[in-house]
């Protein structure tokens, strides 16, 4: 893992703390501890971290650029991001766009947003789009996303769910149990970027599953994602988790994952974004 600051370490010694309390084996709870990742806490509010973009507003496109399909939930300046903010292979420059249609309709089968990447140096304009089917806005009568500028702060995340990459662990449940108790950094409205995501069924990595989707969806259209790229599932990582404390839709859980061979190179039309909702 990367370098930690005071504030990583005090975290992972309190899972620690509560994990052998509750009988769990060290050296269960030391290996649950290594597929921790870094991750970039991004708040709308309070703190004093480097501005690293915005949620919600309009977004900044090329001219040549097509209508997003749905709305923008946040602009990430890539260069603002602190030094080894996380263990993604992000670009080290521009700008990347998250958009997102929570719509728990489609909660199956189908990306539930998308991503794309601005290079540094391209020229942009602010772009009004009319979105036809806008989830939000026509079931839960919220006109906007929320919005203000986002401040960075640098945090570590360990699994939120019991199917961890690797040897299986015995006690996972009850590992992610310990880390829930963790108090941990999160703002609505914001992002996590990196990490692990998280849903409110603690079963399977959402950034897997999102994987498994993607894959399903490539079968149906006739050719195979890991036979013709060499992606699988358990190859898939989380870009990005929105906390958007929207009206109504307050407890789900909302993230867009990627494969990581397709992050380094720079394929952000595979994200496929997904979300959990039980209101």
């Amino acid at each position: 893992m990367t370098h930690m600051t005071p504030e990583m370490l005090d975290k992972l010694g309190q899972f620690r703390e509560k994990a052998l309390a509750k009988g769990i084996p060290r050296d269960d709870v030391e290996r649950w501890t290594e597929t921790g990742r870094p991750c970039a806490t991004l708040r709308s509010f309070g703190g004093d971290g480097p501005v690293v973009g915005r949620l919600g507003g309009l977004p900044l496109l090329p001219a040549d650029a097509p209508d997003p399909w749905c709305k923008l939930a946040a602009t990430i300046d890539l260069a603002a991001l602190p030094e080894d903010a996380t263990d993604l292979p992000l670009p080290s420059d521009g700008h990347l766009l998250l958009f997102s249609c929570p719509d728990d309709d489609y909660l199956e089968g189908e990306s539930l947003g998308s991503a794309l990447h601005i290079p540094a140096g391209t020229p942009v304009e602010e772009r009004q789009v009319h979105i036809a089917w806008d989830p939000v806005r026509d079931l839960y009568g919220v006109k906007d996303y929320p919005e203000g500028l986002l401040r960075s702060s640098r945090d570590v995340s360990l699994p939120c769910h019991s199917e961890a990459h690797g040897p299986g662990h015995p006690h996972a449940a009850e590992l992610v149990d310990a880390w829930l108790e963790v108090p941990k950094d999160v703002h609505h409205p914001g992002l996590q970027l990196g990490g692990f995501a998280r849903d409110e069924y603690h079963d399977e990595d959402p950034a897997v599953k999102a994987g498994r989707e993607a894959a399903a969806q490539a079968e149906a259209g006739g050719w195979s994602l890991e036979s013709e790229t060499g992606i699988r599932p358990e190859d898939w990582v989380c870009l990005a988790q929105w906390w958007h404390h929207i009206h109504g839709m307050e407890w789900a859980e909302f993230s867009w994952s990627i494969a990581r061979q397709d992050l380094e190179a720079g394929r952000f039309d595979r994200v496929y974004a997904t979300m959990t909702f039980n209101p």
